[in-house]
């Protein structure tokens, strides 16, 4: 199928697949560890490159081949390389693609655990990192040095949904030979495209709305085939892998990708917006308002302002902004407590103490993630009931 022919919701119910001799309409699902070769002379030439096909499922199997072929239609790249989670796929792109002694700017505002990654992990090896604000060029620009090889963000971020100008990062990184890497995972192709930005690699967390109903882990790195090509070596060596199963679970996920991903959008916004007017919020982070910091930019690479909307607690008399944010999540009922986003299910969390727990708390106040700060990924149940299962925010404060 060419991908140029169609648009991309017609992708991500068609794109990649490959039928087999049986004739199904839905992809098949090889679970099997490894493939037969007609003979030694083809299981030589497979290994060894010559001849392309299956080997062993560490690698190569024709289920996840399948939904790496969809995803990198939907986001416009050469080649994808499927992970067996989003922290993995991190792993690999770095590990792929630096050696020790590289410099590596990331933005403060990342995942809890990326930081720890970058912090903990890969600076035991050589990697060095600087932090940096998302939104500020010349932080970027003022912390590169002469060993800088990745520029590292999440936009929009988490929790804060904070968004960074793609194209303007990207040529600063491009000056200065380094790649831009653009974890996509709250947006994803149905709502962003950094490539077609200027970003050189996307990263994936599939385990949140690519799948879409909380099923199963898995991650994605997104580029040309040449930067691909050290990732999937660490990745066919190190067997980070994403499993066939999980694989076939995430294709009919993005089979329904942009009807899913436009309704998380709506409620967000609409939730958002009656947030914004509840006397029991401090102050409300989405995107899609026009309150937003970056809205206008928002609007210009993003098709809507997502499906996340974090928010500040008003606190009581005798309250610490903890307690005020935990008695909120207490009282809900409707909505899962739980860190996980990109479920079909409303979830709600309290980042400073679950998601960035483990960065200091001199870290969390950098990158504005306060004691009082609530984080909702907000799902496909009915406006209304979330509303109501959030009724606490209306009494006066």
């Amino acid at each position: 199928m060419t991908k140029n022919k169609f648009h991309p919701q017609t992708l991500s119910v068609r794109a990649g697949s490959e039928m087999t001799a049986y004739g199904e309409n839905s992809e098949a699902l090889f679970l099997n560890s490894s493939f037969r070769f007609d003979s030694a002379a083809q299981a030589a030439a497979r290994f060894g490159g010559s001849e392309p096909g299956n080997i062993y499922s560490r690698f190569t199997n024709p289920t996840v081949t399948v939904f790496q072929n969809k995803l990198a239609a939907l986001e416009g790249a050469e080649q994808c390389v499927a992970t067996s989670t989003g922290m993995s796929a991190i792993l690999a792109c770095v590990m792929g693609l630096c050696s020790a002694g590289d410099h590596i700017v990331a933005s403060r505002s990342i995942f809890g655990t990326s930081v720890q990654l970058f912090s903990n992990i890969l600076a035991r090896w050589g990697l060095h990192v600087t932090f940096v604000s998302l939104t500020d060029l010349a932080e970027w620009q003022s912390a590169v040095t002469d060993h800088t090889k990745l520029f590292f963000v999440e936009t929009p971020s988490n929790p804060l949904t904070e968004v960074c100008d793609i194209a303007a990062l990207a040529n600063i990184a491009h000056q200065v030979g380094a790649y831009l890497v653009v974890d996509n995972c709250f947006c994803t192709p149905a709502i962003q495209q950094p490539l077609a930005l200027g970003a050189d690699i996307i990263i994936h967390s599939a385990t949140k709305y690519i799948d879409g109903q909380g099923r199963c882990l898995g991650g994605a790195v997104l580029g040309s085939k040449v930067l691909m090509e050290p990732v999937y070596g660490f990745l066919r060596t190190a067997g980070v892998t994403m499993s066939a199963f999980n694989a076939w679970v995430f294709l009919k996920g993005l089979e329904t990708l942009y009807v899913r991903m436009d309704a998380h959008a709506r409620n967000a916004l609409a939730l958002a917006s009656w947030l914004e007017q509840q006397p029991g919020v401090a102050r409300v982070y989405y995107p899609g308002l026009s309150s937003h910091p970056q809205h206008a930019l928002a609007l210009r690479q993003q098709s809507s302002g997502g499906g996340i909307v974090s928010f500040e607690v008003r606190t009581k008399a005798g309250q610490t902004p903890q307690q005020a944010a935990w008695a909120l999540i207490d009282a809900t009922k409707l909505i899962s407590i739980t860190a996980n986003l990109g479920d079909a299910k409303s979830t709600i969390t309290h980042p400073a103490t679950t998601t960035h727990s483990r960065v200091t708390a001199e870290a969390r106040a950098a990158a504005g993630i306060v004691d009082g700060l609530v984080r909702i990924a907000v799902g496909l149940e009915h406006i209304d009931d979330l509303k109501a299962d959030l009724s606490m925010l209306t009494a006066l404060a």
